[in-house]
């Protein structure tokens, strides 16, 4: 990943895999909110609020920030289940404006994980919404279709940005062997380190 032309503009991509994680969000139930996820830091509370403030953080760096800040804000335990789609989307809108410039696309930002042209780390962020879209998923039982093209690319950008092997210093696990069949979003959250088999206890499918 050391150019940049032959790397599509993550922008479109990028509003659709958040459009599809906010249906996923505005689905979440209260009884949900304390269970679990493949994540095993974060319950479900814990990931919107991670969700919610790495927006608020991408949406700085053009700007020039370094996007740092903390995971997950103190006030999360007091956001009730249905303010969760509205604060996402708020920080969605934050970063669509942020990174509407096309020079951005090619100037060096810098974020947490390192320096790089803008499209590399907005690539990155799309590949971490789509996995955190199978997170969600799996969380409370959606089983819904996921975007093919949306997949296609964050797994593409996985497989550049993230070794196979020796990940020990990285926050992703090592890659799983994603079962015969499986959507390109579970291939995905297999390559990310996810067990691809992972449900929910107790949780009830619905669309």
């Amino acid at each position: 990943m050391n150019s940049t032309p032959e790397i599509p503009d993550p922008r479109p991509l990028y509003a659709r895999a958040t459009a599809q994680l906010a249906t996923l969000i505005a689905a979440v139930r209260p009884e949900q909110l304390d269970g679990p996820t493949p994540c095993s830091e974060y319950d479900v509370r814990d990931l919107l609020g991670h969700l919610v403030s790495a927006n608020r953080r991408i949406a700085t760096v053009p700007e020039g920030s370094e996007g740092k800040g903390p995971d997950v804000p103190d006030w999360t335990a007091d956001v009730p289940a249905e303010q969760w789609p509205e604060l996402y989307e708020d920080g969605c809108k934050r970063v669509i404006s942020a990174w509407e410039s096309d020079e951005v696309m090619d100037a060096v930002v810098t974020v947490p994980w390192g320096q790089m042209p803008g499209r590399i780390a907005l690539s990155g962020c799309v590949m971490e919404t789509a996995g955190h879209t199978w997170d969600l998923a799996r969380s409370i039982g959606w089983t819904g279709e996921l975007d093919e093209e949306v997949a296609r690319f964050a797994l593409s950008t996985a497989q550049m940005a993230l070794p196979a092997e020796g990940r020990e210093h990285m926050p992703f696990g090592e890659v799983q062997q994603a079962p015969e069949g499986a959507d390109t979003t579970t291939r995905l959250a297999a390559w990310l380190g996810r067990d691809p088999e992972w449900r929910s206890p107790g949780s009830t499918a619905h669309q």
